[in-house]
Parts: C-alpha cells; sequence; structure tokens
C-alpha cells in the first residue's frame, strides 16, 4: 500500500492538467499536419499520396476512438492517456526518420489510432465536473485546441528552417514530457465503483458504436447536429487557402496571418467568453443561438465581396463555434450514465472523423464544379440544418442510457 501511495501523482487541479495536456498534444499536432505533404514530397509522394495519407489519419482515428473510450470506462481515463500520448511521442519519432514510404504511413497510422485520446480528455472532463458547469469544462478543451493549432503550425514552420526533421524530433519531445505531466500530476476521473464491469467487444467498432448511439432516441438527433456543424468545416478547413487565393489574390503569409486570427478568436471565445456566458444564458440558448451565429457567418463569407470582410465574419462564426460545439457537447454528455461517458465520447469522435473524411470532398467538389464561395453556402446550409436538428433534439426527453442493453 505504501509503494502505492508513493507513485501515486500529486494533488493538481484536474482541468488545469488536463488543459495542459491537450494544449501540448495540440501543438505538436498543429507542428506536424502542415508539413505532412513535405515529408511525403522527400519520400517521392504527389498530391493523391498527400490526400491518401490524411484519410488514412482520418480513417484510424475512426476506428480507435471507440475502442478508447470502451476501454476507458472500463479500466479509467488515465492509462488510456498514458498510453496514447506514448503513441503518439513513437509515431513522431518515426516520422523523424521515416526514409521509406512504409515506415511514413506506418507513423500516420500509429498516430490516428493514438490520436483518438481527445474523446478521452473530453469524458475526463465529463467525470469531474457537474452538470451545471460541463460546458465551460468542454470550453477549457476547445481553449487548449484552439491555441495549440494557433501557435504550433508557426513553430513548426520556423524549426523546419534547419530541416525536416527537426519539427518532428520536437513533436515527440513535447509528447514526451506529456507522459511525464499525465503520469506525474494527472489523477484518475473514474473511481472504480462507477467503471464498466466488463467489455462488450461486439460495441468496440465503430459501426456497432454508431448503431447502439442511433438506437437512444435522447442523443441521436444532437449527433446528427454535431455531425453537420463539423462537417461544414472539415471542408473549410482545407478549402480556405484556395478560396482566398482565388477571390483576394492572398498569400500564404496572409492566410498564416488569418489563421493565428481565427486561433485568437477560438481561445478567447472558448477559454473566457463561454465561461462569461453560461451561466447568464444556459446551455440550450448558447448552442442555439450559436448555430445561427455560424450559419450566418458562413453564408456572408460566401458573399464578401472584400478581403477586410473576412475579419468580423469569422470573429462571427468563431463565436458562434464556440458557443455551440461545447455546449452541445455537453448536454449530450448529460444523457447518459457515468459508467457510458468513454464510449459516449467514442462514439462522437467516430461521427466526427467521418465528417473529416467527407468534408473535404464535399467542398472541393463544390469548390471546383459551383464557385469559390460555394463550400461557404454550403457549410451556411449545413449549420442551418445543424440548428434545426440541435432545436429538435433538445425537445426530446432524456432516457440516461446508451447502447443496447446487457445480455
Amino acid at each position: 500500500m505504501q509503494r502505492m501511495k508513493f507513485f501515486a501523482p500529486r494533488r493538481r487541479s484536474p482541468l488545469l492538467i488536463i488543459f495542459l495536456i491537450v494544449l501540448i498534444d495540440l501543438l505538436g499536432y498543429g507542428m506536424m499536419i502542415p508539413l505532412l505533404p513535405f515529408y511525403a514530397q522527400r519520400l517521392g509522394g504527389d498530391a493523391f499520396m498527400v490526400g491518401l495519407l490524411g484519410s488514412l489519419y482520418a480513417f484510424m482515428q475512426l476506428v480507435s476512438g471507440p475502442i478508447l473510450g470502451a476501454l476507458g470506462d472500463r479500466y479509467g481515463r488515465r492509462p488510456i492517456l498514458l498510453a496514447s500520448i506514448l503513441g503518439t511521442a513513437l509515431a513522431y519519432g518515426m516520422l523523424g526518420t521515416a526514409n521509406a514510404r512504409a515506415v511514413l504511413f506506418l507513423a500516420i497510422m500509429l498516430d490516428g489510432i493514438t490520436g483518438g485520446n481527445l474523446s478521452t480528455a473530453y469524458a475526463y472532463i465529463a467525470d469531474v465536473t457537474a452538470p451545471e458547469t460541463r460546458a465551460r469544462g468542454m470550453g477549457l478543451v476547445g481553449a487548449a485546441f484552439g491555441l495549440g493549432l494557433m501557435v504550433g503550425p508557426a513553430l513548426g514552420g520556423l524549426l523546419s528552417v534547419y530541416g525536416l526533421r527537426v519539427p518532428a524530433f520536437a513533436a515527440c519531445g513535447l509528447a514526451s514530457g506529456n507522459v511525464l505531466l499525465c503520469w506525474f500530476w494527472l489523477p484518475e476521473s473514474l473511481p472504480l465503483e462507477k467503471r464498466a464491469r466488463a467489455l462488450r467487444w461486439r460495441s468496440l467498432n465503430w459501426v456497432a458504436q454508431l448503431v447502439a448511439l442511433a438506437r437512444l432516441q435522447a442523443v441521436r438527433v444532437l449527433l446528427v447536429a454535431i455531425f453537420l456543424l463539423n462537417l461544414a468545416f472539415a471542408g473549410l478547413q482545407t478549402n480556405f487557402p484556395l478560396f482566398s487565393q482565388a477571390r483576394f489574390g492572398w498569400t500564404t503569409a496572409q492566410n498564416g496571418i488569418f489563421f493565428a486570427f481565427v486561433g485568437v478568436c477560438a481561445v478567447f471565445v472558448q477559454g473566457f467568453l463561454l465561461g462569461k456566458m453560461q451561466p447568464r444564458f444556459g446551455d440550450k440558448r448558447l448552442a442555439l443561438s450559436g448555430l445561427v451565429f455560424m450559419a450566418s457567418a458562413l453564408a456572408l463569407v460566401a458573399l464578401a465581396p472584400e478581403a477586410w470582410m473576412l475579419y468580423p465574419l469569422v470573429a462571427l462564426g468563431a463565436l458562434g463555434s464556440g458557443t455551440s460545439i461545447p455546449t452541445l457537447t455537453g448536454l449530450i454528455s448529460q444523457r447518459v450514465a457515468a459508467e457510458e461517458q468513454g464510449r459516449l465520447m467514442g462514439g462522437t469522435q467516430v461521427v466526427l472523423n467521418l465528417a473529416a473524411i467527407v468534408g473535404p470532398t464535399g467542398a472541393g467538389v463544390a469548390f471546383e464544379r459551383v464557385g469559390a464561395g460555394a463550400p461557404y453556402a454550403l457549410g451556411a446550409a449545413f449549420a442551418g440544418l445543424a440548428f434545426v436538428c440541435a432545436w429538435y433534439g433538445l425537445r426530446v426527453k432524456s432516457t440516461r442510457t446508451v447502447g443496447p442493453p446487457h445480455a
């Protein structure tokens, strides 16, 4: 017993620690993703190979999300976070030393499998927060996400001047430090009495997870809303440089400044403003109004005749997404029991990864076949449909359970 106490993590604020873990994780991710095409080119790859790598990453997350969630329900969140962050560190190390395409693909596969730890982080937040403060906890994760993606690309670009291997090894070092942070300071959030008694292996694949969630009326419509909103995001993240270049003649530097502004808006809204607004307006109002703001911003971006207009419009969009996504996620988590949170968040990650696979293709087709503003008009339509689904789904009474009954 004394030995267990010696190795027990020291007490710190769990929300602060999980914020730092997600931030460091996303810093590494932000460093590597913009440089991935150059790693492929170094090994003789083309644009098709780059797209294939992106699809492989999303697909591996799609497969691993429910598994990580279910394992977290059974064995606790902390060991799952430790194992997944360690896998990410190994993947970045492989990227830095890759001298063959097979090694590059293996690194992306490993990073995709372990990169699904964001769903475990969300489940951790659900464990340690009360229902009335859960949206603010989810917003902290979103703020870490935005800050990591704001600083990461700039840091990766700066380090790439010294060679493509340097950012990969730096990201590996960050992930290794994250392992130590998790090991020494992150306490377990799920007590033994609230853990699932056994793993139901048939529910660990992503198809079974979606089927199980679809059977629950209390969350399935809200998950459709999450899918529609992220479908718009997934397409626009890859399409925006093409849009800004075609309509306004922006350079890569101008796009970099714009994405930094987007990150600042995301951090401000989810890290500060959401905490002020949530007690006053409540989760339901913030979720629905945020979707209205998001749809309006995307529609106006599609019509914007001047480049300067993009800045206030993206601020409006950040307000919409920064209030709607965490509040919807928090509202969904309130509708299931404690021992099912990991599986629910894993299923939610499945929905996000499906959007990440489908969204860029839809935006690209709309851009090529219709015009530069078409992906944003399409995104506005998706956000509008998400509002309808959220409005209807929030009227459905919660059943506080998820998945098929035990045999």
